[in-house]
């Protein structure tokens, strides 16, 4: 025998409310006591009521989920994203599509446009997104936030991570150290953070140690990069007193490698990385390197989404800055731990 599914109406009747009201509870828009709020989830969960979210869109036209295109799925940065973006998203009453665009510009448009008509607004991070992508695949009306991106357009804010002058403080540190000779491991070269994180690195070296030559070797911010990094640099010539790793996978791989030759870290070479992920402090020795919020970075766009698509900000060439700071442990010298910041700036 067929139980009947439960109704809206059938919810509203056992607790004897409205049916504006179930909706309005069911719906987070506000406007009920918390007394009702709380006997309606009550009476909705008893009854096994699940709301038709197919109807609800059609009457709503919004569909109570947002979109994220990322560069890739895997590894410790991207689910703290993710972790940052869902927790926001679930406190809004907001679901979370996620795909990735790893392959290139078109597996990027695939992803948007799989997500066109499935979701009231989009956080994109790709290294394939700029102006002309965005004319030819995202429509006029939905709502997008973008996240490290070179890109400025009215249409579109978005929210930056701080790499130069975190990457610019971390290789200052490190020549105030004593490591005279500081190489670099660089991300891909088409990704903005990596670009922003050579060139701050560039950058402090003019300034802080115009006699001693740049050196970047090349890395794809992956930990197999940074191995073949730091093998690369034990062939060079002359070893570099520290390496500053433009990620902390890639940091992690070169102290892999350093081990297997048998170098002492910091004894005999200094590494530091960028983002400060869960491993950085448990590696051995601990890693110093440059902390980015990168839950905070996520909750962050999608508060930016959220206010896009309520109207309570316009879209304009709005660009919000994240900042970050130094954090120093064993692997560069130091005898403790401690954080020092890059360019006190939080979100601004």
């Amino acid at each position: 025998m067929t139980t009947k599914k439960a109704t809206i109406k059938d919810v509203a009747r056992e607790a004897k409310v409205s049916i504006a009201s179930v909706s309005r509870v069911l719906n987070g828009s506000g406007g009920v006591t918390v007394e009702t709020q709380d006997i309606v989830r009550k009476v909705a969960a008893r009854l096994h009521y699940v709301p038709d979210n197919a109807a609800r869109s059609l009457i709503t036209r919004r569909t109570h989920t947002i979109g994220a295109v990322l560069p890739d799925l895997y590894g410790e940065f991207f689910s703290e994203l993710i972790r940052g973006i869902d927790l926001a998203a679930r406190a809004r009453g907001l679901h979370l599509l996620v795909s990735s665009s790893h392959d290139g510009a078109e597996e990027a448009a695939a992803a948007v446009r799989t997500m066109r008509g499935r979701v009231d607004g989009l956080i994109m991070l790709s290294d394939f997104v700029d102006a002309e992508f965005l004319e030819a695949n995202v429509p006029a009306e939905l709502p997008v936030v973008l996240l490290d991106t070179p890109v400025k357009d009215k249409r579109y804010p978005a929210l930056n991570i701080d790499n130069f002058a975190g990457a610019n403080a971390m290789v200052r540190h490190l020549l105030e150290m004593g490591h005279a000779s500081v190489a670099f491991i660089a991300g891909p070269a088409r990704n903005f953070d990596a670009q922003q994180r050579e060139k701050g690195y560039r950058a402090a070296m003019v300034a802080h140690a115009p006699k001693i030559p740049v050196n970047v070797v090349a890395g794809n911010f992956t930990e197999e990069s940074g191995y073949a990094a730091g093998r690369e640099l034990l062939a060079q010539k002359k070893l570099p007193r520290a390496v500053f790793a433009a990620n902390d996978m890639m940091a992690v791989g070169c102290l892999s490698a350093f081990r297997e030759a048998g170098l002492k870290v910091p004894g005999d070479i200094a590494v530091a990385g960028f983002d400060d992920i869960l491993i950085a402090r448990y590696v051995s020795p601990p890693l110093s390197t440059v902390r980015v919020r990168i839950a905070d970075l996520g909750k962050s766009a999608l508060l930016m989404l959220s206010e896009l698509m309520e109207g309570k900000v316009q879209s304009g060439a709005s660009v919000r800055t994240l900042g970050c700071d130094v954090i120093v442990r064993n692997s560069c010298g130091a005898n403790q731990s401690r954080a020092l910041p890059t360019n006190p700036s939080p979100l601004h």
